[in-house]
Formats: structure tokens, C-alpha cells, sequence
């Protein structure tokens, strides 16, 4: 007989004047079943019904967006939302596999769709060509969690502080050549983690009374309920560093200053720094370098001038590694199994190193 896990039906709430769908707890079918069969035996049934019961927004058709999209097809939530407002370039071809040959001057998530949704024809997918500047927020209602890629900084500001006050799931990332960040802000998360059982064994000797020693049973296992808080994405971008000490600014991340001088580019150049204008984009990354770095409190020789050489266009390898942690986490919120990365992860190509660091003001 089929296999079937009944839950409630999509119930409508009103939060703050705005409408919101409450996530609908999935009914795994028996060819549902086959198809996750994997994916139930790692994470169990309940698990894989939430994923399914839930509905993503992701934002940016580049690289990254190709690299989440296609995880989170295959691991089977029960709604995408491809949104992106710009047309496919030949930049494109070098990390975006959605995006058929032929498709150049289309839009990124039309072009994006037929490919996606092969993927997995049990996830509905479907496409947004709007700007997510010009969407009003309680757009963002109907959604249980929403990834950002290729936005600007006010944008993603913006949309975390929607989405923490009404109880969804944030995330955001980006490649700039060699480097690539995701993150998230789950508000006061709650999670299940497994670990295995812990039994207590009876020991001595003849003459002392029995003491009881612990023991690790590799056989079994107990499901552990946690909560973890996480800080707003403005608070993670503002920390004050310049009361900070010189041993706690080199453990942390080069990579987040990095970041902070390269959304200061897109806000002022409304794109990222492009080969075709090396040159000039170079100049322009020195002199915001220095103003950036010295706006946080800390001296510009954290980042050497080097760092202008990798952080041009996207790079398919940082694609696939970024995008493989960023859906993985969408995958465990949605699924509220195992513990989730607090508060950024941050990937150097050229030192094959993935940092995760919780960076927020004290």
C-alpha cells in the first residue's frame, strides 16, 4: 500500500496587516516515496515532509542561483520561485548550466526554467521577470524561506528585516571570482540533531559496591530538540571594530571585509566589478577599500592590493562549493534537522578553505 503522510491543509494567517500562508505539511505518495527514498533514510520522514511542504523565493539567476536552484529541486521542496529581472550575457556561459547555448539576450530565469524543472517534475517551478526592488514586500508572505543572490545591499537589509519579523527563513550569497559567502538569519530557530545514545554500564570488583560507567551504544541513537538565535543582517554588516584587539581581527575572515568593500561597489556602480573594465574597476576597489575599512574602524592593509585580481566575474568551482553549502542549509532550516551555520560562510578559491563565522555586535 502506498505511503502516505497526512498533514493540515495551507491555512492563511494575518500578521502586522500582512497575509501569510502557513506551510503546508506535505502527503508523501508512494512514488514520492521511491523518489526521496535516500533522502528519508538520512533525515527521516518528517524531515522530508516539511521540505516538501515548503515554498522558496530565490532571487538571481547567475552561477550561484543555477547551483541552488538545482539542489533544491532535487532535494524536493514543493515550490520554487525563479526570480530575476535581467537578460542571459555571455558571462553566463561560464558558470550558469541552466541556460541552454542560444539563449543570449533572454531573460535569466526564462531562460533557466525548462532545465530546472526536469530536474525534478514533482517540485513546481515556476519563473518571476520583476525586479525584487519593485516587489512590495508582503510579496514575500507566501513564502517559507527566500534566498537573495545578485542584490544590493539595501535590498537584502530590507528583506531580512521583512522576513525576521514575519517568521521566514533568509539567506543570501554571492560569488566575486574567486570568493563566495552565504548568510543566513533564522531568527530563534528550533532543530532536531541526532546523537548517538549514551548508556550507563554496571562495573567493579567483588568487594567495592557497583559504580556505574558511561558508554557510547553505536547501535542507537536519540533525536536531541536545540534552538539557536541568529542576528539581523544589518547588525552582522555594522559591527563596530575599532575597539576590537589585533588578535580578534585576524581571526576573523578576511573574506568579510572583502565583502563589505564589494556590496560598497555594487551600491555605487550598480553592478559588480567586470573584466571588460579592469582597469577602472580596480581604481575604483582601492580607493573604496580604504574608505570602507576605515568607516569599520580597522586599518586598509588587512586587505593588500592583491585582492583586487580575484574578485572579478563567477568562477563555476566557487559556484558549485557555495552553492552546495547554501542550498544544504536551506535544506536543514526548511527541515529543522541539524544544526544550522551561525551566521556567515565564507570560501577562498585560491586557498581551497570554507570558514563558518558568527560575526554580529557584541
Amino acid at each position: 500500500s502506498a505511503r502516505r503522510a497526512r498533514g493540515r491543509r495551507a491555512a492563511h494567517r494575518r500578521t502586522g496587516g500582512v497575509v501569510m500562508v502557513e506551510n503546508e505539511e506535505a502527503v508523501i505518495s508512494e512514488e514520492e516515496a521511491a523518489q526521496y527514498d535516500r533522502q528519508i533514510r538520512l533525515w527521516g520522514l518528517e524531515a522530508q515532509k516539511r521540505l516538501r511542504g515548503s515554498r522558496v523565493l530565490l532571487v538571481g539567476m547567475k552561477g550561484l542561483g543555477a547551483e541552488v536552484a538545482k539542489n533544491l529541486i532535487l532535494a524536493g521542496v514543493k515550490a520554487l520561485t525563479l526570480l530575476d529581472h535581467q537578460q542571459t550575457t555571455p558571462d553566463d556561459a561560464r558558470s550558469q548550466f541552466l541556460i541552454p547555448t542560444g539563449s543570449l539576450g533572454r531573460n535569466r530565469a526564462e531562460a533557466s526554467l525548462e532545465r530546472a524543472q526536469n530536474l525534478n517534475p514533482m517540485v513546481e517551478v515556476k519563473v518571476d521577470t520583476e525586479n525584487i526592488k519593485d516587489k512590495p514586500q508582503e510579496f514575500l508572505a507566501q513564502y517559507d524561506a527566500v534566498c537573495l543572490t545578485c542584490c544590493p545591499r539595501d535590498v537584502m537589509v530590507q528583506t531580512d528585516h521583512f522576513c525576521r519579523t514575519h517568521n521566514i527563513k533568509f539567506f543570501a550569497g554571492d560569488i566575486f571570482g574567486y570568493h563566495g559567502y552565504m548568510f543566513a538569519d533564522l531568527g530563534e530557530h528550533e532543530f532536531v540533531e541526532e546523537k548517538q545514545k549514551v548508556v550507563k554500564v554496571g562495573t567493579g570488583d567483588e568487594d567495592g559496591p557497583k559504580t556505574k560507567k558511561v558508554k557510547i551504544d553505536p547501535n542507537e541513537t536519540t533525536m536531541i530538540k536545540k534552538t539557536v538565535n541568529f542576528c539581523h543582517l544589518k547588525e552582522a554588516l555594522e559591527v563596530d571594530w575599532s575597539n576590537e584587539k589585533d588578535a580578534s581581527l585576524k581571526r576573523t575572515p578576511s573574506d568579510y571585509f572583502l565583502l563589505q568593500v564589494l556590496l560598497k561597489f555594487r551600491t555605487v556602480k550598480a553592478r559588480d566589478p567586470c573584466p571588460d573594465s579592469y582597469t577602472d574597476d580596480s581604481e575604483l576597489l582601492l580607493q573604496l577599500r580604504n574608505d570602507v575599512l576605515d568607516s569599520l574602524g580597522v586599518k586598509s592593509d588587512l586587505l593588500t592590493d592583491e585582492f583586487i585580481s580575484s574578485c572579478f566575474s563567477e568562477l563555476a568551482p566557487v559556484c558549485a562549493v557555495v552553492g552546495g553549502v547554501l542550498s544544504q542549509e536551506i535544506v536543514k532550516a526548511l527541515s529543522q534537522r541539524d544544526p544550522p551555520h551561525n551566521n556567515f560562510f565564507f570560501f577562498d578559491g585560491l586557498k581551497s578553505i570554507g570558514i563558518v563565522d558568527c560575526i554580529a555586535s557584541k
